[in-house]
């Protein structure tokens, strides 16, 4: 019985794209982060819709924060108690996509040592909330594509002489699958489909009924693929949440060591 060749190719690209994001996740050597984690500090902060921005450690990590030009080269959605605890288990509180995984469930304590960010979008319901967290929670399963060989060979230049205006575009390329090339796109339809801003593409017109010529801005949503952890930083409409700082600080508890002599 002759083999399918389709197929077959198929089997061949899944086990080199397999090979592949298996060295591209493994730990940078000399990562520490910046601060200490007050990781029960961030466990109390965290509502369900936020985005939580991660400075990964791992080799692909490094890629995309060059290509960003950003701190951050991962994002993931908190979505409270919506999943079950498993039996002797940590609840996952987290929905991400990772390369090689796929869309999946994690527990907070997977970034405990890591820098993070929390990003809160302002002014949404409670129902919208729960909008975007079961969008993600839908999407759970979902396979990364290891078939695009493209959207992870890039990932082994991670410096690749090109200005900076056109690295975004490396991120586009290969299938165009949001969850083939980075995790933030996947978490941007969640937050289109409330109709929430991230960086929208606003265009001025001009009201040719009003004898004032008004002006007025008109906002447009851009594709999801285009979107990269750092632009939920960026974005004027979610609020940048420091977990001590929302719990309460005073600076003058602080207890300040002596300066070492020179």
């Amino acid at each position: 019985m002759a083999r399918n060749p389709a197929k077959l190719v198929d089997r061949v690209l899944d086990r080199i794209g397999q090979h592949m994001a298996g060295k591209l996740n493994r730990p940078s050597s000399g990562y520490r982060p910046y601060t200490p984690s007050d990781f029960q500090t961030l466990c109390a902060t965290l509502r369900p819709g936020d985005v939580l921005l991660i400075e990964g450690r791992e080799r692909v990590s490094n890629a995309i924060k060059y290509v960003t030009q950003s701190t951050w080269s991962h994002a993931a959605l908190y979505v409270g108690d919506a999943l079950p605890q498993p039996r002797g288990g940590e609840r996952p509180r987290l929905i991400e996509v990772n390369l090689g995984e796929g869309c999946i469930a994690a527990p907070l304590s997977k970034y405990a040592s890591y820098n993070t960010r929390i990003c809160r979008p302002v002014g949404l319901s409670a129902e919208d909330c729960a909008r975007v967290t079961g969008f993600m929670l839908g999407k759970l399963g979902l396979k990364y594509d290891l078939r695009n060989i493209f959207d992870l060979l890039r990932y082994f230049f991670p410096t690749p002489p090109v200005p900076v205006r056109w690295r975004r575009k490396l991120l586009a390329f290969g299938a165009g699958d949001p969850t083939r090339a980075i995790c933030s796109s996947l978490i941007a339809q969640a937050f289109q489909a409330v109709r929430y801003p991230i960086l929208p593409d606003v265009r001025e017109t001009v009201d040719e009924g009003d004898v004032r010529a008004a002006r007025r801005e008109v906002y447009h949503i851009r594709h999801h693929s285009l979107f990269t952890p750092r632009d939920f930083d960026l974005s004027p409409y979610f609020e940048v949440v420091k977990p001590r700082l929302k719990q309460g600080f005073d600076p003058h508890k602080l207890e300040w060591g002596e300066p070492v002599a020179g």
